[in-house]
Protein backbone atom coordinates (compact mmCIF):
# COMPACT_ATOMS: atom_id res chain seq x y z
CA UNK A 1 0.00 0.00 0.00
CA UNK A 2 3.01 2.57 0.99
CA UNK A 3 4.59 1.74 -2.56
CA UNK A 4 1.35 2.07 -4.29
CA UNK A 5 0.91 5.72 -2.63
CA UNK A 6 4.43 6.45 -3.57
CA UNK A 7 3.72 5.54 -6.86
CA UNK A 8 0.40 7.85 -7.25
CA UNK A 9 2.40 10.99 -6.03
CA UNK A 10 5.02 10.11 -8.22
CA UNK A 11 2.91 10.04 -10.85
CA UNK A 12 -0.07 11.97 -10.66
CA UNK A 13 -0.38 15.45 -12.26
CA UNK A 14 -3.48 17.32 -13.76
CA UNK A 15 -4.63 16.34 -17.15
CA UNK A 16 -7.56 16.85 -19.40
CA UNK A 17 -9.58 14.36 -20.81
CA UNK A 18 -8.34 12.38 -24.03
CA UNK A 19 -4.74 13.70 -23.63
CA UNK A 20 -1.74 11.27 -22.88
CA UNK A 21 -0.94 11.28 -19.89
CA UNK A 22 2.73 12.78 -19.73
CA UNK A 23 5.62 11.02 -18.16
CA UNK A 24 6.51 10.34 -14.71
CA UNK A 25 7.91 13.28 -12.83
CA UNK A 26 11.42 13.57 -11.72
CA UNK A 27 11.28 16.73 -9.70
CA UNK A 28 10.43 15.50 -6.63
CA UNK A 29 12.51 14.82 -4.12
CA UNK A 30 12.55 11.36 -2.45
CA UNK A 31 13.38 12.74 0.74
CA UNK A 32 9.81 15.14 0.28
CA UNK A 33 8.07 11.78 -0.54
CA UNK A 34 9.57 10.00 3.12
CA UNK A 35 8.90 12.74 5.24
CA UNK A 36 4.79 13.05 3.83
CA UNK A 37 4.42 9.09 3.45
CA UNK A 38 7.41 7.81 5.75
CA UNK A 39 10.45 5.15 4.90
CA UNK A 40 9.11 2.26 3.60
CA UNK A 41 9.40 -0.59 5.78
CA UNK A 42 11.88 -2.49 3.96
CA UNK A 43 14.74 0.64 4.05
CA UNK A 44 13.74 1.01 7.77
CA UNK A 45 14.73 -2.54 8.04
CA UNK A 46 17.90 -2.24 5.98
CA UNK A 47 18.54 0.89 8.06
CA UNK A 48 18.02 -0.55 11.74
CA UNK A 49 19.93 -3.81 10.76
CA UNK A 50 23.20 -1.64 9.36
CA UNK A 51 23.24 -0.07 13.02
CA UNK A 52 22.91 -3.07 14.66
CA UNK A 53 25.45 -4.74 13.01
CA UNK A 54 28.31 -1.58 13.53
CA UNK A 55 30.39 -2.33 16.26
CA UNK A 56 31.47 1.18 16.21
CA UNK A 57 28.11 2.45 17.06
CA UNK A 58 27.31 3.07 20.86
CA UNK A 59 25.73 -0.02 22.31
CA UNK A 60 22.42 2.03 23.08
CA UNK A 61 22.11 2.92 19.64
CA UNK A 62 22.17 -0.82 18.33
CA UNK A 63 19.75 -1.90 20.78
CA UNK A 64 17.33 0.92 19.91
CA UNK A 65 17.86 -0.13 15.97
CA UNK A 66 17.09 -4.13 16.81
CA UNK A 67 14.25 -2.56 19.15
CA UNK A 68 12.85 -1.10 15.67
CA UNK A 69 13.37 -4.00 13.69
CA UNK A 70 11.54 -6.20 15.94
CA UNK A 71 8.33 -4.13 16.26
CA UNK A 72 8.63 -4.04 11.98
CA UNK A 73 9.04 -8.27 11.88
CA UNK A 74 5.61 -8.05 13.82
CA UNK A 75 4.31 -7.54 10.47
CA UNK A 76 4.26 -10.85 8.44
CA UNK A 77 5.41 -9.86 5.38
CA UNK A 78 7.65 -7.73 7.11
CA UNK A 79 9.19 -11.00 8.65
CA UNK A 80 9.31 -12.91 5.33
CA UNK A 81 11.37 -10.00 3.47
CA UNK A 82 14.04 -11.04 5.62
CA UNK A 83 15.07 -13.83 3.11
CA UNK A 84 14.17 -11.42 0.25
CA UNK A 85 16.76 -8.95 1.96
CA UNK A 86 19.46 -11.74 3.04
CA UNK A 87 18.75 -10.24 6.75
CA UNK A 88 18.64 -13.87 8.29
CA UNK A 89 22.37 -14.64 7.98
CA UNK A 90 23.92 -11.27 9.37
CA UNK A 91 20.85 -11.71 12.74
CA UNK A 92 22.18 -15.07 13.45
CA UNK A 93 25.81 -14.39 13.10
CA UNK A 94 25.25 -11.05 15.31
CA UNK A 95 23.30 -13.41 17.91
CA UNK A 96 26.63 -16.29 17.68
CA UNK A 97 29.26 -13.15 17.77
CA UNK A 98 31.19 -13.89 20.87
CA UNK A 99 31.49 -9.71 20.78
CA UNK A 100 27.77 -9.55 21.04
CA UNK A 101 27.01 -8.05 24.73
CA UNK A 102 24.41 -10.36 26.23
CA UNK A 103 21.83 -7.63 25.56
CA UNK A 104 22.65 -7.54 22.02
CA UNK A 105 21.48 -11.05 21.67
CA UNK A 106 18.97 -11.32 23.65
CA UNK A 107 17.25 -8.35 21.47
CA UNK A 108 18.36 -10.67 18.47
CA UNK A 109 16.68 -13.75 20.29
CA UNK A 110 13.71 -11.47 20.44
CA UNK A 111 13.31 -10.47 17.26
CA UNK A 112 13.87 -14.03 15.89
CA UNK A 113 10.94 -15.61 18.08
CA UNK A 114 8.96 -12.77 17.25
CA UNK A 115 9.35 -13.16 13.07
CA UNK A 116 9.56 -17.21 12.83
CA UNK A 117 6.05 -17.26 14.74
CA UNK A 118 3.15 -19.60 13.34
CA UNK A 119 4.97 -18.49 10.28
CA UNK A 120 6.59 -21.71 8.17
CA UNK A 121 8.27 -19.88 5.29
CA UNK A 122 9.81 -18.11 8.09
CA UNK A 123 10.68 -21.56 9.88
CA UNK A 124 12.03 -22.86 6.91
CA UNK A 125 14.44 -19.81 5.88
CA UNK A 126 15.97 -19.68 9.27
CA UNK A 127 16.47 -23.61 9.96
CA UNK A 128 18.38 -23.72 6.82
CA UNK A 129 20.85 -22.30 9.13
CA UNK A 130 21.44 -24.81 11.32
CA UNK A 131 20.85 -22.70 14.44
CA UNK A 132 19.48 -24.92 16.94
CA UNK A 133 22.56 -25.54 19.01
CA UNK A 134 22.84 -21.97 19.28
CA UNK A 135 19.46 -21.15 20.31
CA UNK A 136 20.23 -24.31 22.88
CA UNK A 137 23.30 -23.17 24.32
CA UNK A 138 22.01 -19.88 25.68
CA UNK A 139 20.07 -22.50 28.28
CA UNK A 140 22.88 -23.61 29.23
CA UNK A 141 23.34 -23.30 33.47
CA UNK A 142 26.88 -21.12 32.29
CA UNK A 143 24.48 -18.19 31.57
CA UNK A 144 24.22 -15.98 33.91
CA UNK A 145 21.31 -13.71 32.39
CA UNK A 146 17.90 -14.63 32.93
CA UNK A 147 16.42 -12.51 30.16
CA UNK A 148 18.98 -13.68 27.70
CA UNK A 149 17.85 -17.72 29.07
CA UNK A 150 14.00 -16.76 28.80
CA UNK A 151 14.62 -15.22 25.29
CA UNK A 152 16.17 -18.39 24.34
CA UNK A 153 13.01 -20.03 25.22
CA UNK A 154 10.56 -17.53 23.24
CA UNK A 155 12.65 -18.07 20.33
CA UNK A 156 12.45 -21.41 20.35
CA UNK A 157 8.91 -21.82 20.87
CA UNK A 158 8.72 -19.99 18.02
CA UNK A 159 10.78 -21.98 15.38
CA UNK A 160 9.26 -25.04 16.76
CA UNK A 161 5.56 -24.73 17.11
CA UNK A 162 3.80 -26.75 14.43
CA UNK A 163 7.06 -27.55 12.99
CA UNK A 164 7.80 -31.26 12.89
CA UNK A 165 10.93 -30.50 10.84
CA UNK A 166 12.68 -28.34 13.76
CA UNK A 167 11.06 -30.75 16.46
CA UNK A 168 13.30 -33.13 15.03
CA UNK A 169 16.59 -30.86 15.03
CA UNK A 170 15.76 -30.03 18.62
CA UNK A 171 16.03 -33.82 19.25
CA UNK A 172 19.28 -34.21 17.46
CA UNK A 173 20.83 -31.58 18.94
CA UNK A 174 19.93 -33.14 22.91
CA UNK A 175 17.08 -30.44 23.27
CA UNK A 176 15.31 -32.31 25.28
CA UNK A 177 18.03 -32.46 28.07
CA UNK A 178 18.09 -28.83 27.50
CA UNK A 179 14.63 -28.11 28.07
CA UNK A 180 14.60 -30.42 31.21
CA UNK A 181 16.95 -28.36 32.78
CA UNK A 182 14.98 -25.27 31.70
CA UNK A 183 11.68 -26.66 33.75
CA UNK A 184 14.01 -26.28 37.24
CA UNK A 185 15.81 -22.94 36.28
CA UNK A 186 16.26 -20.37 38.56
CA UNK A 187 14.05 -17.78 37.09
CA UNK A 188 10.32 -18.58 37.18
CA UNK A 189 9.72 -16.94 33.64
CA UNK A 190 11.85 -19.83 31.64
CA UNK A 191 10.05 -22.15 33.43
CA UNK A 192 6.90 -21.02 32.62
CA UNK A 193 7.77 -20.51 29.27
CA UNK A 194 9.34 -23.81 29.15
CA UNK A 195 6.17 -25.49 30.09
CA UNK A 196 3.98 -23.22 28.00
CA UNK A 197 6.21 -24.13 25.11
CA UNK A 198 5.73 -28.42 25.89
CA UNK A 199 2.34 -27.96 25.63
CA UNK A 200 2.72 -26.14 22.54
CA UNK A 201 4.28 -28.84 20.55
CA UNK A 202 2.79 -31.64 22.56
CA UNK A 203 -0.96 -31.26 21.51
CA UNK A 204 -1.82 -33.10 18.66
CA UNK A 205 -2.99 -32.28 15.51
CA UNK A 206 -5.33 -34.16 12.77
CA UNK A 207 -6.01 -33.19 9.38
CA UNK A 208 -9.69 -34.96 9.96
CA UNK A 209 -12.15 -34.43 12.91
CA UNK A 210 -10.99 -36.23 15.79
CA UNK A 211 -13.36 -37.94 18.73
CA UNK A 212 -16.00 -35.83 20.72
CA UNK A 213 -13.80 -35.99 23.33
CA UNK A 214 -10.45 -34.97 22.10
CA UNK A 215 -8.77 -31.54 21.56
CA UNK A 216 -6.31 -32.19 18.50
CA UNK A 217 -6.24 -29.36 16.28
CA UNK A 218 -8.34 -30.20 13.28
CA UNK A 219 -7.75 -28.68 9.79
CA UNK A 220 -11.00 -28.70 7.80
CA UNK A 221 -10.56 -28.58 3.88
CA UNK A 222 -11.40 -25.16 2.69
CA UNK A 223 -13.47 -26.91 -0.41
CA UNK A 224 -13.53 -30.25 -2.05
CA UNK A 225 -12.80 -31.09 -5.85
CA UNK A 226 -15.40 -31.07 -8.16
CA UNK A 227 -15.22 -34.20 -10.16
CA UNK A 228 -17.69 -32.72 -13.26
CA UNK A 229 -15.21 -29.40 -13.45
CA UNK A 230 -12.30 -30.89 -15.80
CA UNK A 231 -10.49 -27.80 -14.13
CA UNK A 232 -11.13 -29.41 -10.69
CA UNK A 233 -7.58 -31.60 -10.87
CA UNK A 234 -5.27 -28.68 -12.05
CA UNK A 235 -2.60 -28.29 -9.48
CA UNK A 236 -2.51 -24.59 -7.72
CA UNK A 237 0.48 -23.75 -6.45
CA UNK A 238 0.42 -24.00 -2.17
CA UNK A 239 2.14 -21.03 -0.12
CA UNK A 240 4.09 -22.56 2.71
CA UNK A 241 2.19 -20.00 4.42
CA UNK A 242 -1.29 -21.07 3.63
CA UNK A 243 -4.16 -23.50 5.36
CA UNK A 244 -3.35 -25.50 2.26
CA UNK A 245 0.17 -26.23 2.82
CA UNK A 246 -0.95 -27.87 6.32
CA UNK A 247 -3.46 -30.01 4.94
CA UNK A 248 -0.97 -31.07 1.87
CA UNK A 249 1.34 -32.64 4.18
CA UNK A 250 -0.06 -32.68 7.99
CA UNK A 251 3.09 -34.64 8.72
CA UNK A 252 4.89 -31.39 8.56
CA UNK A 253 3.65 -29.42 11.15
CA UNK A 254 2.64 -32.33 13.70
CA UNK A 255 5.13 -32.14 16.65
CA UNK A 256 3.30 -34.30 19.29
CA UNK A 257 4.22 -37.83 18.62
CA UNK A 258 7.90 -36.60 18.89
CA UNK A 259 7.25 -34.68 22.03
CA UNK A 260 5.35 -37.90 23.52
CA UNK A 261 8.39 -39.87 23.16
CA UNK A 262 10.34 -37.17 24.84
CA UNK A 263 8.33 -36.36 27.83
CA UNK A 264 8.77 -40.56 28.50
CA UNK A 265 12.34 -41.19 27.46
CA UNK A 266 14.08 -37.64 28.31
CA UNK A 267 12.82 -37.75 31.85
CA UNK A 268 10.93 -34.60 30.94
CA UNK A 269 7.38 -35.98 32.66
CA UNK A 270 9.20 -36.83 35.40
CA UNK A 271 10.66 -33.13 36.25
CA UNK A 272 7.33 -32.04 35.28
CA UNK A 273 5.50 -34.29 38.00
CA UNK A 274 8.41 -33.14 40.58
CA UNK A 275 7.42 -29.57 39.75
CA UNK A 276 3.94 -30.26 41.63
CA UNK A 277 5.03 -32.57 44.09
CA UNK A 278 8.33 -31.37 45.34
CA UNK A 279 8.85 -27.79 43.59
CA UNK A 280 12.46 -26.70 43.16
CA UNK A 281 12.87 -22.89 44.89
CA UNK A 282 13.77 -20.39 42.41
CA UNK A 283 15.11 -17.12 42.59
CA UNK A 284 19.12 -15.99 42.18
CA UNK A 285 19.06 -17.27 45.80
CA UNK A 286 16.35 -20.13 45.70
CA UNK A 287 14.34 -17.70 48.33
CA UNK A 288 11.22 -18.24 46.59
CA UNK A 289 8.75 -21.60 46.68
CA UNK A 290 5.95 -22.45 44.11
CA UNK A 291 4.27 -20.03 41.79
CA UNK A 292 0.42 -20.44 41.10
CA UNK A 293 1.30 -19.59 37.16
CA UNK A 294 3.87 -22.51 36.59
CA UNK A 295 1.97 -24.67 38.69
CA UNK A 296 -1.13 -23.71 36.33
CA UNK A 297 1.03 -24.44 32.76
CA UNK A 298 2.70 -27.72 34.36
CA UNK A 299 -0.69 -28.79 35.01
CA UNK A 300 -2.03 -28.10 31.40
CA UNK A 301 0.99 -30.38 29.94
CA UNK A 302 0.03 -33.03 32.16
CA UNK A 303 -3.79 -32.55 30.94
CA UNK A 304 -2.50 -32.59 27.81
CA UNK A 305 -0.33 -35.59 28.06
CA UNK A 306 -2.67 -37.82 29.72
CA UNK A 307 -6.37 -36.70 28.46
CA UNK A 308 -5.27 -35.83 24.54
CA UNK A 309 -2.78 -38.22 23.79
CA UNK A 310 -3.56 -40.65 26.11
CA UNK A 311 -0.77 -40.98 27.95
CA UNK A 312 0.07 -42.82 31.31
CA UNK A 313 1.51 -41.95 34.55
CA UNK A 314 3.48 -45.18 36.28
CA UNK A 315 2.26 -45.93 39.52
CA UNK A 316 4.90 -44.03 41.56
CA UNK A 317 3.76 -40.64 40.12
CA UNK A 318 0.19 -41.43 40.36
CA UNK A 319 0.57 -41.93 43.71
CA UNK A 320 3.19 -38.74 44.41
CA UNK A 321 0.35 -36.66 42.32
CA UNK A 322 -2.88 -37.97 44.16
CA UNK A 323 -1.14 -36.50 47.32
CA UNK A 324 -0.32 -33.42 46.05
CA UNK A 325 -4.63 -32.91 44.78
CA UNK A 326 -5.54 -34.43 48.33
CA UNK A 327 -3.39 -31.88 49.74
CA UNK A 328 -3.70 -29.09 48.05
CA UNK A 329 -7.27 -29.19 47.40
CA UNK A 330 -8.04 -29.15 50.77
CA UNK A 331 -5.74 -26.29 50.66
CA UNK A 332 -7.50 -24.47 48.20
CA UNK A 333 -10.69 -24.63 50.03
CA UNK A 334 -12.48 -27.32 47.53
CA UNK A 335 -12.60 -29.43 43.72
CA UNK A 336 -13.88 -25.78 42.61
CA UNK A 337 -11.88 -23.59 44.00
CA UNK A 338 -8.62 -26.34 42.85
CA UNK A 339 -10.24 -26.34 39.40
CA UNK A 340 -9.86 -22.84 39.41
CA UNK A 341 -6.44 -22.57 40.39
CA UNK A 342 -5.13 -24.89 37.54
CA UNK A 343 -7.23 -22.51 35.12
CA UNK A 344 -9.71 -25.70 34.13
CA UNK A 345 -13.31 -25.87 34.24
CA UNK A 346 -14.74 -28.42 37.01
CA UNK A 347 -15.36 -30.94 34.60
CA UNK A 348 -11.65 -30.96 33.20
CA UNK A 349 -10.07 -31.37 36.39
CA UNK A 350 -12.62 -33.91 37.48
CA UNK A 351 -11.55 -35.54 34.50
CA UNK A 352 -7.64 -35.33 35.44
CA UNK A 353 -8.31 -36.18 38.82
CA UNK A 354 -10.11 -39.47 37.58
CA UNK A 355 -7.03 -40.51 35.28
CA UNK A 356 -4.67 -40.03 38.35
CA UNK A 357 -6.79 -42.46 40.11
CA UNK A 358 -6.91 -44.71 38.12
CA UNK A 359 -3.40 -44.89 37.50
CA UNK A 360 -3.10 -45.51 40.72
CA UNK A 361 -5.25 -47.89 41.38
CA UNK A 362 -4.30 -50.16 38.45
CA UNK A 363 -0.78 -50.33 40.14
CA UNK A 364 -2.77 -51.89 43.46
Amino acid sequence: MQSLLRWSIENSTPGEAGVAPPPPRKDLDPAIIDLILGKPDAERMKEALAIAVDETKSEDDRLQALDEFEMLVESIDNANDLTKLNMWEPLQNLLASPSSSDNIKTDVLWIIGTAVQNNPSAQNAYLALSPMRTLLSFLAPSVESAKLRSKAVYALSGILKHSATAVQLLKEADGWDALRRALEDSDISVRRKTAFLLNAILIPTSPTRPSNNSTALVLHPTASADSSDPTSNIQTPIHPNSHASMLADPTSFSTSELTIDALEDHGLLQVLVDALVTPVPHGPDGEFEGDAEFEDKVIGVLYTYVKSCHGRFSPAQAQALSSYITRETKKAGGPGKMAERWGMSVREANAFVEIVDKSRSSST
